[in-house]
C-alpha cells in the first residue's frame, strides 16, 4: 500500500473557527475579532488587541498558547501567512469569476466554505479518532445505526456501507425499533448515532442503555457540547459555521459526508478481507441491476 502524503499545513484561521465551539465568552471575542479583522491584525500589538476588546492583555497570551503558538507574534506571523497564501491564488479566482458571471461566483464561494468546513471538521478528528472508530466498528460483533430526520439521510447511507464490507448492521430511523433492536447487543456491539445537535432525550436514552448493557457508544454530532457526545466511548465531530441558515445546512452536510467517506476508506483499506468483500457485494450489486 502506497504512503500516505503528509498534511499540508493547517490555516491559523481554520484552527480558530474549528475550536470556536468550545471557547469561553472571553475566547469567543477573540476569535471573532481575529476571524473578522484577519487583514488588520498585522498592525495590532497583544496590548492593543486587548484594548479593543476591554480585556487583559494575559488573556489574548494565554488564547494564543492555548491554540498551541508560542506567543501573539508567532500567532500574527501564521495569520499574515494564510493571507499570504490566500492573496496568490486571487487573481486567479477573479478572473474566473469574471469570466463565469454571478452563478460562478456563488458556486466559488460556496466551494470555499465548504472546503474550510471539511479542513476544519478534520483538525477536529485527528487520524487517533478515525482509527479508533475504525477499529471499533471493524471488529464489532454487530453496529446498530440510527439518525432522526435529516441525519437519517447519512444513517442510511453509511449503514449501507458498512453493510457492502461485510459487516453486520442493523439500521432504523425509529426509536422504539431500535430500542427492541439493542435489547440483543451488548460487549463488542457497538451503536452509532448521527444527531446534528446532540440534544434529542430519547436518543441519549438509547445511548444510555447501550452502555449499561456494555455495548461502545459512537456519535456523530456537531462540535459542540451536548449531552449525547458527553455520553459517547467515541464521538466524531463536525465543524460547519455560515451566518446564512440554508448555507450552514449545507457546508454541515457537505463536511459530515466528507468525514464518512475517510471512516470508510480507512475500514476499507485497512482489511484485505473486507475489501475483497466489498468487491464482491458490489458485483452482486451489478448483477442485479442487470436484465
Amino acid at each position: 500500500m502506497a504512503a500516505s502524503l503528509p498534511a499540508p499545513p493547517l490555516s491559523p484561521l481554520v484552527k480558530i473557527r474549528s475550536e470556536r465551539d468550545q471557547m469561553s465568552a472571553v475566547e469567543r471575542r477573540i476569535a471573532d475579532f481575529i476571524l473578522e479583522n484577519a487583514q488588520l491584525l498585522r498592525d495590532y500589538s497583544s496590548q492593543q488587541l486587548a484594548n479593543a476588546l476591554g480585556i487583559s492583555q494575559s488573556s489574548v497570551v494565554k488564547f494564543t498558547q492555548k491554540l498551541g503558538f508560542k506567543g501573539y507574534p508567532d500567532l500574527k506571523y501564521s495569520v499574515g501567512e494564510a493571507i499570504a497564501r490566500a492573496d496568490n491564488g486571487e487573481a486567479a479566482v477573479a478572473a474566473h469569476v469574471v469570466a463565469g458571471g454571478e452563478g460562478e461566483s456563488l458556486a466559488t464561494s460556496l466551494w470555499r466554505r465548504k472546503s474550510e468546513a471539511e479542513e476544519a471538521t478534520r483538525l477536529i478528528n485527528p487520524p487517533q479518532t478515525l482509527r479508533g472508530a475504525k477499529d471499533a466498528l471493524g471488529t464489532a460483533g454487530k453496529v446498530f445505526v440510527i439518525g432522526v430526520g435529516e441525519d437519517d439521510v447519512y444513517s442510511r447511507g453509511f449503514a449501507l456501507k458498512l453493510s457492502l464490507l461485510g459487516i453486520a448492521t442493523v439500521q432504523s430511523f425509529d426509536v422504539a425499533r431500535m430500542m427492541a433492536s439493542i435489547s440483543s447487543g451488548g460487549a463488542g456491539d457497538v451503536l452509532l448515532i448521527f444527531s446534528e445537535h446532540g440534544h434529542h432525550p430519547a436518543l441519549c436514552k438509547l445511548g444510555r442503555l447501550f452502555r449499561e448493557q456494555r455495548g461502545r457508544l459512537l456519535t456523530v454530532t456537531r462540535h459542540t457540547s451536548n449531552p449525547l457526545r458527553a455520553l459517547a466511548d467515541l464521538a466524531l465531530l463536525v465543524s460547519a459555521h455560515d451566518e446564512q441558515p440554508h448555507v450552514q445546512s449545507i457546508v454541515y452536510q457537505s463536511a459530515l459526508q466528507h468525514l464518512l467517506d475517510g471512516l470508510f476508506i480507512e475500514l476499507c483499506e485497512g482489511d484485505e478481507r473486507r475489501h475483497a468483500q466489498l468487491l464482491a457485494n458490489l458485483e452482486r450489486l451489478q448483477l442485479l441491476q442487470e436484465p
